[in-house]
């Protein structure tokens, strides 16, 4: 017999895609993708990105068809991490026994975890469909012969629809105050180098580094590449750089404490002595647009912590 009157069915919803996190065989990467169609891929080496794709599947990061992935050098590409030393090291400074560019970006870290959809750790960033990753590296992970002081970084990548955003969190777990610098080296991916320009480091004076360090008047109109570039610009971080094809923005640049910019493209002869840079004419289809803290030293006390990052913008 037929109950007159039946329960009303409980709605089901439909379940919804999530962004999806995987760990290479060899458990060397990490790679997360959007439903949407965005991924980046981590490398734990240098904890390096080494590609970040639009939904349209473009690839934003130039990578050297020659670069060295196995962890037996920095990788040439992607965005290298840069800590605590910009350049080579100082004689007589406590980074002086350190590798160019310091050791974040050849030493292994960890793969710490994900998170999904939440917000980013920069101001003003979206937290809607997307995935964070979070990778460590501490004292007790490198030769400490090199560097005698205590930390913790944490390093944060966020993919999101139209954005990638990289953090870094220094924290001081000694008793001794210490110096560093920091970078994000980032190679986008261009079209055409001759056809692109910099805008948004107007006004700022620059050292250049092509000329002995030679500190450069400020320019009043944007920057294109016809020769070797190799420049330091100090700006606030609360202006955004933008990196555009023919005219066509292509990427934006929002920093969080990096005052500092670097500029550099090899062009043809300095491509061709570097043994992991490929393709030779490969310098055509790139430009390193760096968000660092590089022109001065940060000063962190014993038990403090600094957070810096920048968000990237595919436009």
């Amino acid at each position: 017999m037929e109950r007159a009157k039946k329960p009303a069915a409980i709605p089901v919803s439909p379940i919804q895609p999530t962004p999806q996190v995987s760990i290479s065989d060899d458990n060397s990467r990490v790679t997360a993708s959007l439903p949407t169609g965005q991924r980046v891929e981590v490398l734990l080496y240098g904890a390096t990105v080494l590609s970040w794709e639009s939904a349209n599947g473009k690839e934003n990061l130039f990578l050297s068809s020659k670069a060295i992935l196995d962890g037996s050098k920095p990788v040439r590409g992607g965005i290298p991490l840069v800590f605590p030393v910009f350049g080579p090291p100082k004689a007589n400074h406590a980074t002086s026994q350190l590798p160019q560019h310091g050791f974040a970006r050849n030493s292994r870290w960890e793969y710490l975890g994900k998170s999904s959809s939440e917000s980013s750790s920069l101001p003003n960033s979206k937290g809607d469909a997307s995935v964070k990753l979070d990778f460590g590296l501490s004292d007790s992970m490198i030769d400490s012969g090199k560097w005698k002081y205590s930390f913790n970084l944490t390093y944060s990548v966020t993919l999101s629809q139209d954005n990638l955003e990289t953090s870094l969190v220094v924290r001081n777990t000694g008793s001794s105050n210490y110096d560093f610098q920091v970078l994000f080296h980032s190679y986008f991916a261009v079209d055409d180098i001759s056809h692109t320009t910099v805008s948004g480091l107007e006004g700022a004076a620059f050292i250049d580094k092509t000329q002995g360090a030679k500190e450069v008047e400020p320019a009043q109109k944007p920057i294109s590449i016809s020769s070797e570039t190799d420049r330091v610009y100090t700006i606030a971080a609360e202006k955004p750089i933008t990196i555009a094809d023919d005219g066509i923005k292509r990427y934006e640049v929002a920093r969080d404490m990096l005052n500092d910019v670097v500029v550099w493209n090899p062009w043809i002869e300095k491509a061709k002595g570097m043994a992991d840079f490929g393709p030779e004419d490969g310098y055509k289809n790139m430009l390193c647009v760096e968000a660092g803290s590089v022109s001065a030293w940060n000063t962190l006390e014993a038990g403090d912590t600094w957070e810096g990052g920048q968000r990237i913008k595919a436009l």
